[in-house]
Formats: C-alpha cells, structure tokens, sequence
C-alpha cells in the first residue's frame, strides 16, 4: 500500500493495489473518490481538499495491530 500526499493539489491518495487498472471511479461522497478494479474489488481512493478533511496531511502513523 501507497499514500502519498500533494500539497499542490490538495490530494491524499491510498493506492491500495497496484498495477491494476482502474474500471470504474465513484465519488461516493463530495471530494471523496474511489476507484475500482474490473472484479469490483477497491484499488484506490483519493481525498480532495485534504487540508480541510484530514487532521496534519503531511504527517502518517502507522500500526500493525495486535
């Protein structure tokens, strides 16, 4: 898994799966974007506008629960 964050447009984006294409993208809430793969399985989301939606875009913690 990837995210990554672009200050210059404002997007937080999961890549869940790569190198796989993406068949079909639904904005399933305003500025919120998720991309799926041919199989309907999650591949992607994006999260427009970030700054305002997320708490600290730039920073990442992450765990491995258990």
């Amino acid at each position: 898994m990837k995210v990554s964050y672009d200050p210059k447009t404002d997007t937080l984006s999961f890549i869940l799966k790569e190198n796989v294409s993406v068949a079909e993208s639904d904005e399933d809430k305003p500025g919120i974007i998720l991309d799926y793969d041919g199989q309907g399985d999650l591949v992607s989301m994006e999260i427009l506008d970030a700054s305002r939606r997320v708490t600290e875009a730039r920073k990442m913690e992450f765990r491995i629960a258990g």
